[in-house]
């Protein structure tokens, strides 16, 4: 008991109150709020203490909360953006930390801390340079990454420093030494001898879901496939949210080690890994802005990669008049940076250049792109014919590049899989390794859209049709989304139903319904 009073009393000791906020004895007591913000550390101060106290606080202030464990002593402090209460949400001498503000401060609700203001750390003196059209060297890109990863950014100069990356082209030296320093801010994963192999598609293209039949097929035949994968960015599903659905995909990186020994592969959320994680931050900017800037996808994509430890990764760059890349040239461009990236942290990187007139599958929206993937893994007649397809050459690519099947021998290799079972077997065998999950229920909300003119479909426009599918809900709504009745190529007739939207509310319905029923333009017909 007298060590606990000790420790209590080196705790307060630690928190000297001189330029600190108080209210009694320069103390607050730590209140939990177990609100949801996205990553944005949000500190919450009622507003009569701030006014009795004469504290300065503004809302909006970047804010510092400052406590000491109460057993060892050792202080602990947390920096977030600083709102006003005025109601019975917290008392006056209370401060709140939401859910992710809680969690890095690390201490008990109900323990003593006090409040400073925070001033900008250093770094984003180096962001504002960058956006003046100034250079960042690797030791710059690691001072910003740093602070990033340690939650000292606000979301204004996260979006700052993604907007400057935008803006401002990194050159080439400058895109390796971000790429360099993304992998540095995070953990690696070694896995057993080469090759080692992974793919990632560049995004944009709804229910390209390729990456749920490749990987099983590859680990089928035994390769090695660490997948890691991301969340939507700008999409309505990324594949981590689609395998979500089946089974758990928030894997630490012992638990990740253990399915892969197990299974010969994985597919996991990689911002559960932290690999690379000042990126996983990044992203929750670029999410609600809708961008994912070159880049930062490209950094990402081969940081990620380079952290698993592959060794042959294959990169997807959808091609078509509503994808991220929209003319042969540019993704030619952007597949040569890929490659120029990759040789300078040596990693072997390949590319292919796909067609992306319309998604690919039927399903977009979390649950509808899993019901497709597993039509495809289960040879449903009704599966998807481009997803299997796609699958196919992709996996194909992937056994040949790694010397498992011989040049012009994979696709044979990779057909023989799945048709006879064993991709699906490997699928349920990686799906009970990572924790099976009961796929949700159908949405409760459904309406069709029918065609607005006779013809033959030309082109589905991927970035409107995702639209659709976010405004009926997904992929916050897992259930929510848009299953496409006819696809490119098909012959429709005018009022035959074309698309079926999801939702989990009638007002989520209808909003999506209204906007597919005024943009005509969403599908277009011709030959």
């Amino acid at each position: 008991m007298e060590r606990r009073r000790g420790a209590a009393a080196r705790a307060r000791a630690a928190l000297t109150p001189a330029g600190a906020a108080s209210m009694k004895n320069g103390m607050f007591r730590l209140k939990h709020l177990r609100i949801e913000t996205l990553r944005e550390r949000i500190i919450v101060i009622h507003r009569s203490a701030v006014a009795k106290g004469n504290l300065g606080f503004n809302p909006m202030d970047r804010a510092r909360v400052i406590g000491a464990d109460p057993q060892s002593g050792q202080r602990r402090e947390v920096s977030g953006v600083l709102g006003f209460c005025s109601d019975t949400l917290i008392a006056e001498d209370e401060i709140g930390l939401t859910e992710d503000a809680f969690r890095d401060l690390g201490l008990p609700e109900g323990a003593p801390v006090s409040a400073t203001l925070a001033v900008a750390p250093p770094s984003v003196d180096l962001v504002r340079e960058k956006l003046r059209g100034g250079r960042l060297d690797r030791a710059a890109f690691d001072t910003i990454l740093a602070d990033v990863t340690r939650h000292r950014y606000s979301r204004v100069e996260l979006a700052m420093f993604v907007m400057a990356c935008a803006m401002r082209t990194l050159d080439l030296d400058e895109l390796v030494d971000f790429t360099r320093a993304m992998i540095g801010t995070g953990s690696q994963v070694q896995f057993g001898p080469p090759p080692i192999v992974d793919k990632h598609c560049i995004g944009g293209i709804p229910g390209n879901r390729t990456t749920m039949i490749v990987v099983p097929i590859l680990a089928a035949l035994g390769l090695l496939v660490p997948k890691t994968s991301s969340r939507a960015i700008t999409s309505p599903a990324g594949t981590a949210d689609t395998m979500g659905m089946l089974a758990e995909v928030a894997l630490g990186a012992a638990r990740m080690r253990q399915v892969v020994e197990r299974t010969g592969a994985c597919i996991a959320w990689g911002g559960a890994l932290e690999l690379a994680p000042a990126d996983d931050i990044l992203i929750t900017v670029e999410r609600p802005m809708e961008m994912d800037t070159e880049a930062q996808m490209v950094a990402s994509i081969l940081a990620k990669k380079k952290s698993v430890g592959a060794t042959h990764v294959l990169i997807d760059i959808p091609l078509g008049p509503s994808a991220k890349v929209r003319t042969l040239a540019e993704a030619e461009r952007l597949g040569e940076l890929f490659r120029s990236v990759s040789a300078r942290i040596e990693l072997r990187v390949d590319i292919e250049i796909t067609d992306a007139r319309a998604p690919i599958g039927r399903g977009i929206g979390p649950r509808l792109e899993a019901l497709d993937v597993l039509a495809v893994l289960g040879r449903e007649p009704q599966a998807p014919a481009d997803l299997r397809e796609k699958s196919l050459f992709l996996a194909a690519r992937l056994l040949e590049i790694s010397g498992k099947a011989a040049p012009a021998g994979g696709y044979h290799a990779a057909q023989a899989a799945l048709e006879s079972g064993a991709a699906l077997r490997k699928f349920n065998e990686i799906v009970q390794a990572q924790g099976a999950r009961e796929m949700p229920a159908a949405a409760l909300f459904q309406t069709v859209v029918g065609a607005p003119a006779d013809g033959r479909i030309r082109q589905i426009d991927n970035w409107e049709i995702g639209r659709v599918a976010k405004l009926a809900g997904a992929p916050a709504n897992v259930a929510a989304g848009v299953r496409l009745l006819k696809t490119f190529g098909d012959v429709v007739a005018r009022g035959e139903p074309l698309l079926e939207i999801h939702a989990e509310s009638a007002a989520q319905l209808e909003f999506a319904r209204a906007y597919a029923a005024s943009h005509a333009g969403i599908v277009q017909y011709g030959f």
